[in-house]
């Protein structure tokens, strides 16, 4: 089975400007960043997206929710900042490994595209 996207940056076999990272998780900056501060914090082990994570996974996306609040207080998002997890096609996922996205640096306006 090949590696997702998000498994080769995990695996360095392609560069990224990493941010955090520890046993489970790991945070880069996007490449196509949609506010000043855009950063995706992944868990390093493929989950293919929400839907399809199990009673297995509670306490990796837990971890992944609570990294994701450490990262972007050390990004400086005092202000404050959005979480966003895309869920299928229609939902705007574009790479089928679970991914938070991080944003801020600017006011988010309300409802999303």
């Amino acid at each position: 089975m090949s590696k997702t996207l998000f498994e080769k940056i995990a695996a360095r076999e392609i560069p990224a400007g990493i941010v955090y990272e520890d046993d489970q998780v790991l945070a880069f900056r996007d490449i196509n960043p949609q506010a000043p501060v855009h950063v995706l914090i992944v868990p390093k082990r493929a989950i293919p997206r929400v839907a399809a994570a199990g009673p297995g996974d509670q306490a990796v996306l837990g971890h992944l929710l609570l990294k994701a609040a450490e990262v972007a207080k050390q990004l400086g998002l005092a202000n404050g900042y959005r979480l966003v997890i895309n869920n299928g096609p229609d939902g705007g996922e574009t790479v089928p490994h679970l991914h938070c996205h991080i944003l801020g640096g600017r006011l988010l306006a309300w409802p999303p595209g």
